[in-house]
């Protein structure tokens, strides 16, 4: 395991689970999100883990608040970003593994400085396994990318420069943590030994069953604001029905769950990494949820009851 950046992700899963437990603490009391102004730790804690449609729930604030808000179209960026860090990754490790070169210095720089020991011996199919999940994490990124360009309809909401910065920040570490699981010295002018093993198979089997739910949703939503002839009318908010809709609110990020769960699985289960980047989506991913899922119990009184905010029958 590589102690240092696993470590990193571990601690920034407990910090989300933390802002999540606290979330439905203060829903749980019905407490108001935030004093008028809002002002206030409990101000600065909704203002920051809220956006888009949800930032409603933030009350009256400073109109200085303003001033630290970006459009939630901009999320396209991240994906900007994604595609191009990680398809830089992936084509160093592609002419690594396969053409005998060798990892740029300033990558087996970062290798030494996150915990990967330059001698570690390949561990299975260890090599194999990772340029695997990153060309998957690759392909996600560029659907979305896709999806963001022209499927979905985004509306006037805004998000945080805290939470646009983290989200750039996040996608060139995620990809920078699949290239840390190979050992710097990688082939040592030895071929690759591409062994197809029943764990990848799996894996790739789910990332592409959760991948093609997660574009249904998406376009589920993203019909609320079009005619039948797929023209944009509004910009508003409805209650979504089809698909995983019908169990949870949020099927998308619940979708976004499984995607990396395949992957982890596509590394042969025992990197323990990687499952902590699967925590810290997790409750990520559960905190939008739950907001998400207040939003339309609150402005929705038929809002359908057996729905659950994250996970179908349990959350």
């Amino acid at each position: 395991m590589l102690a240092v950046l696993g470590a990193a992700w571990a601690l920034l899963a407990a910090a989300f689970l933390a802002a999540l437990l606290l979330l439905l603490l203060l829903l749980r009391r019905r407490a108001p999100a935030v004093r008028p102004g809002g002002g206030g730790v409990s101000g600065l804690f909704q203002d920051l883990i809220r956006y888009g449609k949800t930032k409603r729930g933030c009350g009256q604030r400073p109109a200085w608040l303003s001033l630290l808000q970006v459009p939630k179209r901009w999320f396209t960026h991240f994906y900007v970003v994604s595609v191009l860090w990680n398809g830089f990754l992936l084509i160093w490790l592609f002419q690594a593994e396969f053409l005998r070169g060798s990892l740029p210095s300033w990558i087996q720089h970062m290798h030494r400085a996150l915990g990967r020991d330059s001698q570690s011996e390949d561990a299975g199919n260890e090599h194999f396994s990772a340029l695997l999940v990153l060309l998957l994490l690759w392909l996600h990124s560029c659907r979305r990318l896709v999806e963001c360009l022209w499927t979905s309809v985004f509306s006037n909401g805004v998000i945080h420069i805290v939470q646009y910065c983290f989200g750039l920040g996040y996608y060139i570490a995620v990809g920078s943590t699949v290239l840390c699981q190979v050992p710097t010295n990688v082939r040592n002018g030895k071929e690759l030994s591409v062994q197809i093993c029943w764990y990848h198979i799996v894996g790739v089997m789910m990332y592409i069953w959760a991948s093609l739910h997660q574009h249904r949703c998406l376009v589920i939503l993203a019909n609320l604001r079009k005619s039948k002839s797929g023209k944009v009318v509004s910009l508003s908010h409805s209650v979504p029905f089809g698909d995983w809709f019908e169990r949870v609110s949020c099927p998308h990020y619940f979708a976004e769950l499984l995607i990396y769960v395949s992957m982890a699985i596509t590394l042969g289960f025992h990197n323990v990494t990687w499952w902590c980047v699967v925590m810290y989506v997790l409750f990520n991913q559960a905190l939008a949820a739950v907001l998400s899922h207040e939003f339309y119990q609150k402005n929705f009184s038929s809002y359908p009851k057996h729905r659950k905010a994250f996970i179908p029958f349990v959350f």
